[in-house]
């Protein structure tokens, strides 16, 4: 955990009584409990347990969940368990780490496969109306029967089955008599629909896999877009927030819960008596909205998942990835990512949000509550002749410059120096304001030291830098309001702590990745400097900080004790962002 504390998430109430957020959504809401349509809200969030959460997923947890809690409604989590194959409790462990640490939390915690007995009676309820049949058709004949977008597909020559003949075959497909793909049952819409979603799709498939909650005895399995539907039904979900890439889905959606009927077949839910069963059944209303895409990034999971598994980057958790548990690690916080979220709004229109906006949400969360501290990353040695060898003494700082009530510490100074090897300049460039030969510069905190010597290896590298300290400079004297133009920071090298630091930078060095117009790939674009790895220095104080505890380094950035290898003795920080955008200027 982080030692600042993590800003609570506002209550409904506290929210109302500031700012009232306006969007389609919301106002659909507000509407529709105006009206009396609905007495509570009820939403959901139904990731599934293939991969972890990214970016993306933070745009509908923020959703799912905020409108709930501002409404005064109930959210869910529920997970879409519905393919065993591509499922590890290792997803399911960290989906509800990630929503937790958002802010969030569920009021039921939910899986697809809890309603895997009242999905099959549906499916027979829908065989014994004439809406559904079993079809025998190889999945390459079913795509050749599909048609195209602009010639209606063909009636699947099994689609006339009888009742009686597609209940015993689909049971038969339940007690697992026939192997993988022999045979799916579809629904019985319309072939000739100019919405291919309509065209006979399927509902279930037979899949010879153990599923790891519902057990063993499971060999058939819903398709996505019919559990789905279902389970909000049984749940009493009245807003299904779903984005735009469902928006083709929702007469399917619709579909099944009018065919089913759960509201007024009760019956069908009787395989959850005494499972604590939270609503009665309702119809959802499905609502779309726009995903959050980001420039210099990809957030398919297919793609993410080929980069951890191909050695890409170092994990899921890798601080250069879109994940959330890799931006956590970065040094994200919560409360960046709650006000990203805010910043991007809800809309029905998709659209490519700039790295640099999300960037700058952190910057502004953490320039409130990230105290201060010194650290040099690139060090240059810098030995102040004038005081005595082993000199030291201690010099108070403010914690954070504009809020006083994060309090003060004490920074060990010294005769011996570290300071930003960047921070000199044997010969300047134009307009450069920092340390020259024969020149001076303020030391942050401590007085104004002036340039003497410059001592070189063999190899004529700078190796250390002699100059001499003001002793009229030092704060709180008459000299230390002497003009002078550059300020650089420093710790001393007697008492500061060597610490890995890790640069990190963005994982693609082009705004789209996913463009292959060139021939390219999103691997062949993999930015080479989106990490490096050096040894600094940081000031006692900071390699003291608990795990996940996030600092300004003055005048280098913000940076974060690394979530699982930082320890006192052995600090590591990882570079959250910069103070400001430096790829504005990369051209």
């Amino acid at each position: 955990m982080s030692a600042t504390p993590e800003k609570p998430v506002p209550s409904a109430e506290t929210q109302g009584a500031t700012t009232e957020k306006k969007d389609f959504i919301r106002q659909i809401v507000r509407d529709d409990l105006t009206s009396g349509k609905h007495t509570a809200i009820r939403t959901r969030f139904p990731p599934e347990p293939n991969g972890y959460l990214h970016l993306g997923h933070a745009k509908a947890i923020c959703l799912d969940f905020g409108i709930a809690q501002e409404f005064g409604g109930v959210c869910n989590l529920r997970f879409d368990d519905t393919n065993p194959v591509k499922e590890d409790p290792e997803y399911v462990r960290a989906i509800q780490e990630d929503v937790r640490w958002l802010g969030f939390d569920w009021h039921e915690l939910r899986h697809s496969s809890d309603y895997f007995e009242v999905y099959c009676l549906a499916a027979e309820k829908l065989i014994a109306q004439g809406d559904a049949f079993v079809c025998d058709l190889a999945a390459d004949q079913v795509r050749e029967y599909r048609g195209t977008l602009t010639e209606p597909g063909r009636n699947s020559p099994y689609r006339d089955r009888s009742v009686e003949e597609n209940l015993d075959l689909f049971r038969r497909m339940r007690a697992g008599e026939f192997p993988d793909g022999a045979r799916t049952l579809r629904a019985k819409i319309d072939m000739a629909s100019g919405n291919m979603n309509l065209r006979d799709p399927a509902l279930y498939r037979i899949k010879h896999v153990p599923h790891p909650i519902a057990g063993a005895g499971w060999c058939i399995y819903p398709m996505y877009d019919f559990a789905h539907s279902l389970g909000d039904a049984i749940e009493g979900i009245t807003h299904s927030l779903c984005t735009l890439e469902f928006e083709d889905h929702r007469p399917l959606y619709d579909w099944c819960v009018d065919k089913v009927d759960l509201v007024n077949h009760p019956e069908l839910l009787a395989p959850l008596t005494g499972k604590g069963l939270p609503f009665e059944a309702a119809k959802p209303r499905q609502i779309e909205f726009s995903r959050a895409n980001i420039n210099f990034t990809v957030m398919s999971k297919r793609k993410l998942m080929t980069l951890v598994q191909d050695g890409l980057v170092d994990g899921w958790d890798d601080p250069r990835m879109p994940t959330l548990q890799g931006i956590r690690r970065r040094g994200y916080t919560p409360a960046s990512l709650r006000l990203f979220v805010e910043r991007l709004g809800i809309s029905k229109q998709n659209s490519v949000i700039d790295y640099s906006v999300l960037e700058g949400c952190l910057r502004e969360d953490l320039d409130a509550t990230a105290p201060r501290r010194m650290a040099v990353v690139e060090p240059l040695k810098l030995t102040l002749t004038n005081l005595p060898d082993g000199h030291a003494e201690s010099l108070t700082f403010p914690n954070h410059p504009k809020d006083e009530s994060f309090g003060e510490r004490q920074v060990p100074f010294s005769n011996v120096l570290w300071i930003e090897r960047d921070d000199f300049a044997e010969v300047p460039p134009k307009g450069f304001k920092r340390l020259i030969p024969g020149g001076e510069v303020r030391l942050r905190g401590a007085g104004i030291v002036r340039c003497d010597e410059v001592v070189k290896n063999d190899a004529g590298e700078i190796i250390e830098l002699r100059g001499t300290l003001d002793p009229e400079s030092r704060p709180g004297m008459e000299g230390a309001n002497r003009k002078i133009k550059g300020t650089i920071h420093w710790v001393s090298a007697a008492h500061s702590v060597e610490a890995e630091v890790r640069l990190y930078d963005r994982l693609f060095d082009v705004a789209d990745p996913d463009d292959d117009t060139d021939g390219k790939t999103y691997r062949d674009h993999l930015n080479p400097g989106s990490r490096r790895v050096v040894t600094g220095h940081v000031e006692p104080s900071a390699a003291g900080a608990a795990p996940e505890q996030a600092f300004q380094f003055e005048r280098l950035g913000y940076f974060v004790a690394d979530r699982y290898d930082h320890a006192a003795d052995k600090p590591v920080f990882n570079r959250a962002v910069t103070l400001r955008d430096t790829w504005a200027t990369k051209g």
